[in-house]
């Protein structure tokens, strides 16, 4: 059995979110939240809240017991960009792309 969460538009690179996702991917819960919380990234903080989030649809939708949890899958796609102007000199302007991201985290039971 497996629960899933979803982060959508979240403002945030997805270079700098697949970097952190390498760390927790098919570790048990209790070790990917450690992980999470010492990891000193900007992403840590949306991926404790979508761990979280994962936990508790497995646990109120499925009635699946969360001590008995690992991260199977997460991965990260890169959602719509942000184009903004940066005033340049004599006249002319520079783009800057402002990222976001769209999140996916899966928790499975192990398999006993």
């Amino acid at each position: 059995m497996e629960a899933a969460a979803y982060l959508r538009h979240a403002r945030i690179s997805p270079r700098k979110v697949q970097y952190v996702l390498d760390l927790i991917r098919g570790k048990d819960v209790e070790t990917a939240m450690a992980i999470l919380k010492n990891t000193p990234r900007g992403a840590s903080e949306y991926l404790i809240k979508l761990l979280n989030s994962a936990l508790a649809n497995a646990e109120n939708n499925f009635h699946m017991d969360t001590t008995n949890l690992y991260v199977k899958t997460c991965f990260v796609c890169p959602g719509p960009t942000m184009k903004r102007i940066m005033p340049r000199a004599k006249g002319s302007a520079d783009r800057i792309l402002k990222r976001t991201s769209h999140v996916t985290m899966v928790v499975a039971e192990k398999e006993m």
